[in-house]
């Protein structure tokens, strides 16, 4: 199993590459296919050897071979983090029969999709609707196909509930604050994570958004990086919430029942 993981967090790395391509170009409309890798400052066209992920960073010094200009951490950090969420997949739901194989390709595939909502909101303050539509939908299909196969379509009514109560969470939040607390694409992140979650895990990923940022916007705050009536996007605290109830939700929902129930 260690060599698998070794395997999947090379894959993970490989990917998270592409992510970050993906966030890059996605915010100029450019293709993700047709124009080469290459340095942001002086458009070189990158050789193979500087697009090892992770490794190149740091071989390179965090600057480009040419022009010298630093390259941002954004890159190897979303490559090392891609790799170890692809890892965690693999520990936590390793199930190699038909059915656990498709449920750890939506898994990866839905992964890539909150990672790039997560970097995107969190440098340009925007959830890119060309990311979270098509999220939206394979997370809607994969349920249907969920509920098909085990003849359970509480799992389907489940989800479809989760998303109605997340989204309609946030939307009540955007229409009293007319917009100034939460915006239109956090409606639609509560979506999706009310597909993903259903409704049985919603509380605690909405615990833990609120929680995780209340406690980073109070850094921030001592830090001097904010203020109290600073912007600060939500997207990044939603998808993050979101990994940790992926992978320790029913640990943390497990533990919370025993000491206060």
């Amino acid at each position: 199993m260690f060599i698998l993981y070794i395997l999947f967090f090379i894959f993970g790395t490989i990917v998270g590459s592409f992510l970050n391509v993906v966030v890059l170009r996605l915010k100029k409309n450019k293709s993700v296919i047709k124009n080469p890798s290459h340095c942001p400052h002086c458009k070189r066209k990158l050789r193979w050897f500087e697009l090892i992920p992770v490794v190149s960073f740091f071989i390179q010094k965090g600057k480009c071979r040419r022009c010298h200009k630093k390259i941002s951490w954004q890159y190897p950090i979303v490559e090392f983090f891609t790799g170890l969420i692809f890892v965690l997949i693999i520990v936590y739901f390793a199930d190699f029969s038909f059915y656990g194989l498709v449920n750890i390709c939506y898994l990866l595939v839905i992964s890539c999709f909150l990672i790039v909502i997560f970097v995107y909101d969190f440098k340009y303050y925007l959830v890119s609707d060309k990311i979270i539509y098509p999220a939206i939908f394979i997370s809607l299909l994969y349920d249907t196909y969920l509920a098909l196969i085990t003849n359970q379509f509480s799992i389907f009514f489940s989800s479809i509930l989760g998303a109605t109560v997340m989204g309609g969470f946030f939307l009540f939040w955007v229409l009293v604050s007319k917009g100034k607390w939460m915006g239109v694409g956090d409606i639609k992140i509560g979506i999706l994570l009310g597909l993903i979650f259903g409704i049985y895990q919603l509380f605690t990923t909405l615990f833990l958004t609120f929680f995780v940022g209340a406690i980073v916007a109070l850094i921030l705050m001592v830090l001097k990086k904010k203020k109290l009536k600073s912007e600060i996007p939500l997207g990044p605290f939603l998808t993050g919430a979101a990994f940790i109830t992926l992978f320790w939700g029913n640990y943390l929902l497990d533990w919370y029942l025993n000491i206060f129930i």
